[in-house]
């Protein structure tokens, strides 16, 4: 028998959460947990991350580093994204991030990360979900915006297996996010119009750049979007008490409900989005910004429907180390 086989772990810290997932050498989840840490805040105005975001991302990683224990896992990765990929002083937290884990952390390249979370948004994408054409998936951070392109190559496996890996990928790493757009723009809560309008001008910018960058993408392809602004979206239309995996993983949000919420997100306080079943603490503050993102991307490359996908980076990790 391999020594080495056993349980294997992904970490991946945010700009505005830490999660934790843990797999069987079987491919069976064993864990999925995640926190608010907001390790980017105030690191697009200050490029540094601040010794109270660093302490809070840390104590989460020391819980997370029990659970693994717990779990008897054998092999883990721990990668950071667009906050640490800003800060100057990065290196302070990577140091004390490997202390309390035992796992070298990796910072992830935009790229990189694109293309981790195409991997494991796409690995069980249901048949009826395929279209022509390649798959664009959207993974809407706290600091950055990824959009990958790729087409998938079918496995071999029953319909409800898992698909092979994509040909080729194509991505693009965009510097805006649900933290970073409120944090540069959305001074009021809520927002006022013109901060609104500044907002939605630079992201649809940023937009027309992926746009030239990434094969051409004939309307109304398949749109997967990735990590809280989405996940928190389909509970928030689903009016979850609680967070249900199966209830959100696979749901379809089409193009006028997304306009729906961001008027309705953009006209209400961080109260009164916290106040509505299916929000958490730690993003009423950040939703609109990232609603305001789906929805012009949605717009940009004239998606009519997002399948809302529970599978993301951090799924793609595990499978490196399966």
């Amino acid at each position: 028998m391999d020594e080495r086989a056993g349980p294997v772990a992904a970490l991946d810290c945010g700009t505005n959460s830490t999660r934790l997932l843990v797999v069987g050498t079987d491919g069976t989840v064993l864990e999925r947990l995640m926190r608010i840490t907001r390790l980017g805040e105030g690191v697009d105005a200050t490029h540094r991350l601040s010794p109270e975001a660093v302490a809070r991302t840390v104590s989460v990683l020391t819980d997370y580093r029990t659970v693994m224990d717990r779990h008897g896992v054998v092999r883990a990765r721990l990668v950071a994204t667009s906050a640490a990929r800003d800060a100057t002083n990065a290196e302070e937290f990577l140091s004390a991030s490997l202390d309390v884990t035992g796992v070298p952390p990796e910072i992830l390249t935009g790229l990189e990360e694109g293309a981790l979370s195409f991997a494991g948004a796409t690995a069980h994408v249901p048949h009826e979900a395929l279209g022509p054409g390649p798959v664009l998936v959207v993974d809407i951070g706290g600091g950055s915006t990824e959009l990958v392109a790729g087409e998938l190559v079918a496995s071999e496996l029953a319909p409800s297996g898992p698909r092979g890996a994509p040909a080729s990928v194509a991505a693009v790493s965009l510097d805006v996010g649900c933290v970073r757009v409120t944090e540069r723009f959305l001074h009021h809560d809520p927002p006022w119009p013109d901060e609104l309008s500044r907002a939605r001008r630079t992201v649809d910018a940023q937009l027309a750049r992926a746009r030239a960058e990434l094969p051409p993408l004939a309307p109304g392809g398949l749109l997967i979007g990735l990590a809280g602004t989405v996940s928190t979206l389909a509970a928030l239309d689903q009016r979850l008490a609680r967070y249900q995996r199966e209830a959100v993983h696979h749901l379809v949000l089409g193009r006028d409900k997304v306009a729906h919420w961001l008027e309705t997100l953009v006209a209400e306080d961080s109260r009164a989005r916290l106040a509505r079943p299916g929000m958490v603490e730690g993003r009423a503050d950040v939703i609109a910004g990232g609603v305001l993102i789906l929805d012009a991307v949605m717009d940009g490359f004239d998606r009519d429907a997002c399948l809302v996908s529970e599978d993301d980076i951090l799924d793609g990790l595990a499978a490196t180390l399966l």
